[in-house]
């Protein structure tokens, strides 16, 4: 083995100039570009999906509590269920909860002098559950909590406040209406404006106080829409939610639901990407493997009368072939770490320099989003060598075919 060892190191480093040089130098191209690409779609499409996870959990939590109800969407207005204290406090307890969240949506017109635009009001806790919108503020704050009456403020999107032609400190008139009543209005104030991204919410929801929202829903003393509860561990939602519906104290009318649940259709959207990631992933692995068969071959041919003279001085065939093996081996290895040196290199260049611009109206984030996983790093790099070490053994049986005599005299 320190012969094969030997030669094909000699073969590796030999500056002779040939076709199969050329040959090569294509073939290690085209591996280091195939492994930056698996490498680099899928550090993107797992930044991506955790991108767009981050703000959906972000506005929703990972699971929402509420009463039955035939239609799941968040577009619709919840039916009221009553605050249970021992339920609130049996949650909490949960392993994996981190915190929980009373929340209320209601319906209201909101008039400027000029204006008159509908809006999901949403009211969540101001300082507590009203934290998790702060990675959306573009502009202004965050309404501020008071202790002893609600706030006034509000925080509109971009979309509603262009429309409206508002500004973190322009004032507002809220008209909250209930079938059979008359409109009930609340002055407040533009604290600040944000944008999630999807269009969906930014074009429907505002956020405000759920001491000043709860009252004007036409809900009876206590009663909220629901609870949206943030995990520890997010991968667990579906588990967690199972239990907590299962729990002995969970009233049966109420409903366990991840998020997964509420907005199926951007998850939907999401497992489509991955479908996509998955195909390029293995057209890469496929040119990859291609150009390293060929590459090997052409190497083999060329190198006819060297397999001729070796099997004339008493060469094994497995001998021939494992100088062959080791050089492919060798020569993967090193388009391999071109290419995990160059992906890690430009997802660290989008990472910190957000060079790569994308459409929010389209893909709901305003910068390609990286995600580097060890993991996914080392089973492209792993599996890379893997599987073309197999494919590697096929052009070597060519060695067992060549007769010493012709391959001497082969031209």
């Amino acid at each position: 083995m320190k012969i094969a060892r030997f030669i094909a190191n000699r073969i590796a480093r030999s500056k002779q100039q040939s076709f199969s040089r050329f040959i090569l130098r294509l073939s290690f191209t085209a591996t280091a570009l195939s492994v930056a690409v698996m490498i680099i779609a899928l550090a993107l499409a797992t930044g991506f999906q955790k991108a767009i996870e981050d703000k959906i959990v972000g506005f929703w939590g990972h699971v929402r509590i509420q009463e039955k109800q035939a239609d799941k969407s968040v577009r619709v207005r919840e039916i009221p269920l009553q605050r249970n204290p021992a339920v609130e406090l049996k949650i909490k307890n949960h392993p994996n909860v981190k915190s929980i969240h009373p929340f209320v949506n209601q319906y209201a017109l909101l008039k400027t002098k000029s204006s008159l635009e509908g809006v999901l009001i949403k009211g969540v806790e101001l300082g507590t559950h009203g934290s998790s919108y702060q990675q959306f503020v573009k502009k202004g704050r965050l309404p501020l909590p008071l202790n002893s009456v609600f706030s006034r403020e509000i925080l509109l999107s971009v979309y509603q406040a262009t429309r409206l032609n508002l500004n973190p400190g322009d004032s507002v008139v809220l008209y909250f209406t209930q079938p059979g009543q008359a409109p009930r209005p609340r002055k407040v104030m533009v604290a600040g404006l944000y944008q999630t991204g999807i269009e969906e919410y930014d074009r429907l929801f505002a956020i405000g106080d759920l001491k000043m929202i709860a009252p004007l829903t036409g809900f009876r003393n206590e009663e909220i829409g629901g609870y949206e509860i943030y995990l520890k561990e997010p991968s667990l939602a579906a588990q967690t939610a199972s239990q907590l519906f299962e729990s002995d104290l969970f009233p049966p009318t109420w409903d366990a639901l991840t998020t997964r649940d509420v907005a199926p259709q951007l998850f939907d959207w999401l497992n489509m990407q991955v479908v996509t990631r998955n195909v390029l992933l293995a057209f890469m692995l496929i040119v990859a493997l291609v150009n390293l068969l060929t590459c090997l071959l052409v190497l083999v041919l060329e190198r006819i009368p060297m397999i001729g003279v070796l099997k004339a001085m008493g060469s094994t065939d497995q001998l021939i072939q494992h100088i062959f093996i080791r050089f492919g081996v060798i020569f993967t290895a090193g388009g391999v770490l071109v290419g995990t040196l160059l992906a890690l290199g430009l997802l660290g260049l989008q990472a910190t320099t957000s060079f790569i611009r994308l459409d929010p109206a389209a893909y709901y984030i305003d910068t390609v989003a990286v995600e580097i996983k060890p993991l996914h790093v080392l089973s492209v790099v792993i599996g890379t060598l893997v599987i073309s070490t197999l494919v590697l053994l096929l052009p070597s049986f060519l060695v067992r075919k060549i007769s010493p005599l012709r391959a001497i005299r082969f031209n």
